[in-house]
């Protein structure tokens, strides 16, 4: 991606705005040893872009290369299984054991988030247990320093510099802790939203005028049926494969077995 199609997306996203001159000029690299000079030569570069000194001191404080991050980002193997055998590697008829479960002690709540967003309990409760198990585990790793490694690394490095603006957006905004925890590429909360989806389709689903995917369920839940709505899904069509939905779900993970794995439990789920 060419410098001026990251700032296209940036300012669409509402995530700065840049003044005259400014660049992206942050050299990538495959090693770690040059990260700490690439720190600082990117805090010029989004101090020059808008953000504030006080934002990137605080954002940057603990901030470190992260190498079980480019392990995980090397490794990632479990989606060239087949259906069944990614089934069974995600616990999948143990989701839909616990989904239906989960479905009936929370009803309330998800008929407020289809009545909202169009989106019903299953496909969501399915994202839920397979990111997480249901919120019992959003990952260990320090979530600026997984993002401002990937943005680092040469291998997505302008994609997760999308991600990286949108984390500081979020300090910024009190909806990020500079010392978070999740996953290995930066995804937070319940349902694992990347930075960038939770500045586009973070909600507050519980009222309580707070953006907080780690701790309110409600909060990732409705932001999961956002991120689906915005993603094309249609109320009230099915979301089974060759269905008007099935493309949301397209959207939600590249991989066609997870995809697969969403429609599959979310319909177990639903039909009960």
């Amino acid at each position: 991606m060419r410098n001026g199609k990251i700032r296209a997306v940036l300012i669409a996203a509402g995530l700065m705005a840049f003044g005259p001159g400014a660049a992206f000029a942050a050299s990538c690299s495959n090693t770690g040893g040059a990260f700490p000079a690439w720190v600082e030569e990117f805090k010029q570069e989004a101090a020059a872009n808008g953000v504030s000194a006080s934002v990137l001191d605080r954002a940057f404080a603990n901030v470190a290369y992260n190498k079980g991050t480019i392990r995980a980002d090397r490794g990632q193997k479990s989606f060239k299984l087949s259906f069944d055998q990614f089934m069974k590697k995600r616990g999948g008829q143990t989701i839909i054991s616990r989904g239906k479960g989960v479905k009936r002690a929370n009803a309330a709540l998800f008929a407020r988030i289809e009545s909202r967003f169009g989106v019903p309990a299953g496909p969501l409760i399915a994202i839920w247990g397979m990111e997480t198990g249901f919120g019992s585990y959003m990952g260990k790793e320090h979530t600026l320093s997984a993002v401002a490694t990937l943005a680092y690394d040469c291998r997505r490095s302008a994609y997760f510099t999308e991600q990286l603006y949108a984390a500081l957006k979020l300090v910024a905004e009190g909806n990020l802790s500079p010392d978070a925890r999740g996953a290995a590429h930066g995804e937070i909360g319940q349902t694992q939203f990347l930075p960038l989806n939770v500045v586009k389709y973070g909600v507050d689903g519980d009222g309580d005028g707070h953006i907080d995917l780690v701790r309110s369920r409600a909060d990732a839940l409705a932001s999961t049926a956002n991120f689906l709505r915005g993603h094309g899904w249609s109320a009230g069509a099915g979301y089974q494969p060759g269905e008007p939905n099935f493309g949301a779900l397209q959207g939600w993970n590249a991989a066609s077995v997870y995809q697969q794995a969403i429609a599959y439990i979310g319909q177990q789920i639903d039909g009960e």
